[in-house]
């Protein structure tokens, strides 16, 4: 199989995973043929890529972090939990049962990243633009527990820390709608309204008896940088909260990798980039290491080319060192298609990934 962009697919093309709506229920059944109507409703949908069939990969298997059923199951308590705030008009807040389900499900994602360290890969799902906010909370909090993770910090606290991305943005649920959807670019005063989030949503939070306080930090200092430059206050260094530290590193990523109406996703390479243009600058750069050592840099199914002219498909992850995949050559360097051969780049340090493609073409 291979990770193609909906924007590059072909007609004609087979799916080789399921695509899923935002409830968990199958959209597209694994083995369908996509045709140009399927292939426009994508588009429209917003997903961002499909596997399709390939068959000199057909024993490519995927590994994912944590299941589709759990992320989605982790998607529909927050936004369960969403609607509840959204209607809280009489000065109630989360109930006890409802905090009780994020606990279960944080602890669910985290039970999947401690007993074996895989590099974690979640850009296979295909998000809807419409509920980007609730699985850009999930897929912040899995993120945000990865770098926890990665730097050894005790399971209570990757949990603690789980909690407070998965409620980082709760408050865009008092900023309008027709803002935070806007397509076009926003006026100085509808900026001013986004950035109102963070305040929003720590005086929302920091009233909640059965959460603790250090979440609602987390909604106050995700957008707080290493230098001052962040909001809602500007502070910096130590000032800013080890939590708030790492999701907000978590919170760019899913950001700038999500497919977005104003602007497209980058790969995780392209995200990984931007992140470390600001390491030591926006932030910690011990973090944004244990992040990249974290996630898949280059997923499983992405055609890539190596620095000695050849194109392949990544088909396995290294456990050893997540920048260097094993890779099966499907073109040489002179354009000729051998029998598909593997190369691992582990065993091979002389050669580099240079260039990355989900294009439906291979060469």
């Amino acid at each position: 199989m291979r990770l193609v962009s909906t924007k590059s697919v072909k007609p004609g093309s087979k799916l080789a995973q399921p695509v899923y709506n935002d409830k968990g229920s199958v959209l597209i059944q694994r083995d369908v043929e996509l045709t140009v109507n399927i292939i426009d409703r994508l588009r429209e949908l917003r997903y961002t890529y499909v596997y399709i069939r390939d068959d000199r990969l057909q024993d490519i298997e995927l590994y994912f972090s944590t299941s589709n059923e759990k992320r989605l199951k982790a998607m529909q308590v927050i936004h369960k939990s969403f609607q509840e705030i959204k209607k809280n008009d009489n000065g109630r807040y989360l109930t006890e049962k409802m905090t009780d389900k994020i606990t279960s499900s944080i602890q669910e994602m985290v039970s999947n990243l401690r007993p074996k360290r895989q590099t974690l890969t979640i850009l296979s799902d295909m998000l809807i633009y419409d509920d980007y906010i609730f699985s850009h909370s999930v897929n912040v909090a899995l993120y945000a527990m990865a770098i926890a993770n990665e730097m050894k910090l005790p399971v209570s606290v990757v949990e603690e820390i789980g909690f407070g991305a998965i409620l980082h943005d709760v408050g865009k649920m008092f900023v309008p709608q027709e803002v935070l959807q806007k397509t076009g670019k926003l006026t100085d005063s509808e900026f001013e309204q986004i950035k109102e989030h963070t305040t929003k949503g720590f005086h929302y939070l920091r009233k909640m008896n059965n959460i603790p306080l250090v979440v609602a930090h987390c909604a106050y200092q995700h957008h707080e940088r290493m230098n001052g430059s962040g909001y809602p206050r500007g502070i910096s260094g130590s000032d800013i909260h080890l939590y708030a530290k790492i999701i907000g590193i978590a919170d760019v990523f899913d950001a700038v990798t999500s497919n977005r109406v104003y602007r497209d996703a980058m790969l995780p390479h392209e995200g990984l980039e931007i992140l470390f243009a600001g390491a030591g600058d926006q932030f910690d750069m011990e973090m944004v290491e244990a992040f990249k050592r974290s996630v898949a840099i280059y997923p499983t199914g992405l055609t890539v080319r190596l620095s000695d002219g050849r194109m392949g498909i990544v088909i396995r992850q290294n456990e050893d060192i997540n920048t260097r995949p094993i890779i099966r050559i499907l073109q040489e360097a002179d354009g000729t298609e051998p029998v598909p051969y593997e190369v691992d780049l582990y065993e091979h340090l002389n050669i580099t990934v240079v260039a990355s493609s989900t294009s439906a073409e291979t060469n």
